[in-house]
């Protein structure tokens, strides 16, 4: 379902993507783990577009993401959704129009224009959403009266909306505490079960290990890490956060 092949990024002269490796199928979990400046989040903004690779091939369910090409790209990230540690709900707005707004790449422009406009199916659709992630009953509420790890699963909702068939979470519970970052991870992990294909950038080397079925960890803008969790030793996780990171690359 995504595939990123020798993929580069560089800013300022820098280069902090240098010939990423992935490859993530229908059905599987993939946690990555890396320090900051790693090039995790870089990664997978040049999935959704927020940025463009400088070289290299990202494809989503075997379509070529190319710029030339706007149309067909288009069309291929529209079936990527991004769930970001800045949640992005519109507070003040109910939790069933934010899942509503899921789907607003495939409804007419006008239909943005408020959230009474919404078809009735798209509130039916959004409250099945609600409903999977367990909030179903909130849907009323104003999402900013919600708790964090309640607001990321309603993202996680709206990436539903979206249909999305593959769900990108970029540090997604690393403002949560302990409990929360369980559930929403492990909500993550179902997903994958029913058939997603989801990619989650984390802090948490024991949520990775616990829940996902793959671990790939960035040190230096390349991958050093690419196994099944019950295969990484904790002395490679180590090195993945070392303070040398140049000596770290070159022992990994």
């Amino acid at each position: 379902m995504l595939q990123l092949i020798d993929v580069r990024k560089s800013f300022a002269g820098v280069e902090v993507l240098k010939g990423i490796e992935l490859q993530v199928r229908a059905g599987e979990f993939v946690a990555i783990l890396g320090a900051n400046g790693s090039g995790k989040s870089t990664a997978l903004r040049c999935v959704v577009g927020l940025l463009e690779a400088d070289d290299g091939t990202i494809r989503v369910a075997d379509v070529a993401l190319d710029p030339s090409h706007r149309e067909r790209t288009s069309e291929a990230r529209r079936k990527v959704a991004m769930v970001f540690q800045q949640i992005h709900l519109v507070r003040r707005r109910s939790v069933l129009d934010n899942v509503c707004c899921g789907a607003l790449g495939r409804l007419r422009w006008w239909r943005s224009l408020s959230p009474a406009l919404f078809p009735r199916d798209v509130r039916l659709e959004a409250m099945r959403c609600l409903d999977r992630v367990g909030l179903a009953e909130r849907a009323g509420e104003r999402a900013g009266r919600l708790s964090g790890g309640q607001q990321q699963r309603v993202a996680i909702a709206r990436a539903l909306c979206q249909r999305a068939t593959v769900v990108l979470a970029d540090e997604p519970v690393s403002a949560l505490d302990p409990a929360a970052a369980d559930n929403v991870v492990g909500l993550l992990r179902d997903l994958a079960q029913e058939g997603y294909a989801v990619v989650a950038v984390l802090h948490q080397p024991e949520l990775a290990l616990r829940y996902a079925d793959r671990v790939v960890g960035l040190l230096g803008g390349r991958v050093v890490i690419d196994k099944a969790p019950r295969y990484v030793r904790d002395d490679e996780i180590d090195r993945l956060y070392a303070p040398d990171r140049a000596a770290a690359l070159e022992e990994l």
